[in-house]
């Protein structure tokens, strides 16, 4: 909220510019423009000097003309065209990406040795399937000797 009397810029009435006012400005303009026409060719190589001169003392004004820096660490955006990418270049992965094709290949060399019996996890789960054929065998002989005995 303003504070003592101030008022904020909102709310503040629009101003119009006058009719007559905008005519007397384009008659003006239009005057200048048929009278002027001579003199503003032979103006305009003056005028375009002067601002030559203007343009370099801008650019040496200051600590600008006295010491030329540039910066090492600007890196300037160039834009490339259409033609001048290379598709065909390899493309440097993120750090997400890299990680993420590296959990995939560990997975995948991972499945490949427990599959063939290499890992830790693999050796508990092929003990734990011969001891259970073996308890599969007992089961079956003993079912087999109890049929035998009951005929």
């Amino acid at each position: 909220m303003p504070r003592g009397g101030k008022k904020g810029h909102k709310g503040r009435g629009k101003q119009f510019s006058n009719p007559e006012e905008i005519d007397r400005q384009m008659r003006l303009q239009r005057e200048k423009e048929e009278s002027g026409g001579a003199e503003k060719e032979s103006s305009e190589s003056e005028e375009e000097s002067s601002s030559e001169d203007e343009s370099e003392s801008r650019k040496r004004s200051g600590v600008e003309g006295l010491i030329e820096i540039e910066n090492p660490n600007r890196v300037s955006q160039k834009s490339k065209k259409v033609t001048e990418v290379d598709v065909s270049a390899p493309r440097e992965l993120s750090r997400r990406e890299r990680e993420e094709i590296e959990k995939q290949k560990s997975a995948e060399r991972y499945r490949k040795l427990h599959l063939e019996g290499k890992t830790e996890q693999a050796r508990a789960d092929l003990a734990r399937l011969a001891i259970i054929k073996k308890q599969r065998e007992e089961a079956a002989r003993k079912r087999a000797e109890e049929a035998q005995a009951k005929r």
